[in-house]
């Protein structure tokens, strides 16, 4: 690792890798450190009480490897954990919520589809952001109930994926929505797939990069100071750990991942 403090991630799995994509590059300079917690995932069907016990306890693993500030990239976690995690720990988290905002800014139809985990539609963000923003426009939501895991596994474009898409999406298609939200940070990995089957007439909504820019303000606030300087090389700036068992992610292609990386690799770890 190098001098400057990391940036912290957490996910219930790989789905935050989309997130911490879109800081990595905007902030090529700075080490993170992401935690998977394989163990858990997915936690979008876990009770809420279960999604804040395992943010907290990852979340001090994080901070033991001082990191500031944490994004909590994953909309389950953040909608049932967020507030305990910034009332429990002085550093700042960045959190996640779907993106309906913009999506009904920008809907010219009136109708948006939200696809997302059940512990997120259910959450209390998530219902306040739909009162708040979605004023005039349908929304049409769909819990991706087995998208995790198929994609845990490795399955983008596998028939059994395919499918599940299909089942989920046709029914927003048909009601005529031209803004799809992907609700859940695991769901970016399938938009290639999901591109190819709305058509260029609807728009898939990902709010990582508005997340990284978040977190580029929060970060130059805490280190107002920080020189960016020449980035030190992938494999020293950039470290990944699991609850699972250790993995490389072999179907992230390098086009997906930045500049000078080859592939990823997750090294145990036991967090309790």
């Amino acid at each position: 690792m190098t001098d400057l403090p990391p940036i912290g991630f957490f996910d219930s799995g790989i789905g935050g890798l989309s997130v911490w994509r879109a800081v990595a590059r905007l902030l090529p300079h700075i080490p993170t450190v992401y935690v998977a917690d394989s163990a858990y995932c997915p936690y979008g069907d876990r009770p809420p009480a279960e999604v804040v016990e395992r943010s907290v306890a990852v979340s001090r693993f994080l901070l033991r490897h001082h990191c500031a500030p944490i994004v909590v990239a994953c909309n389950t976690a953040s909608a049932a954990a967020l507030k305990t995690l910034r009332q429990m720990f002085d550093v700042p988290f960045v959190g996640m919520e779907p993106a309906v905002k913009p999506a009904a800014q920008a809907s010219k139809t009136g109708h948006i589809g939200v696809l997302a985990t059940a512990g997120t539609v259910q959450g209390e963000l998530f219902q306040n952001t739909t009162r708040r923003y979605a004023n005039g426009v349908q929304v049409h939501v769909q819990v991706g109930t087995g998208l995790v895991e198929q994609i845990e596994a490795g399955r983008l474009d596998h028939p059994d994926t395919l499918n599940l898409l299909n089942r989920y999406l046709l029914p927003m298609l048909t009601a005529g929505a031209d803004q799809i939200v992907l609700g859940c940070t695991h769901y970016p990995l399938l938009a290639p797939v999901i591109r190819q089957m709305v058509g260029p007439q609807v728009t898939l909504v990902d709010p990582a990069d508005a997340v990284a820019r978040q977190v580029q303000r929060v970060r130059s606030s805490l280190f107002p100071q920080e020189q960016t300087g020449s980035p030190a090389a992938p494999e020293n700036r950039y470290r990944f750990f699991t609850t699972g068992s250790n993995r490389q992610i072999a179907f992230l292609n390098q086009e997906w991942l930045p500049d000078g990386m080859a592939g990823i690799n997750f090294l145990p770890a036991v967090i309790n």
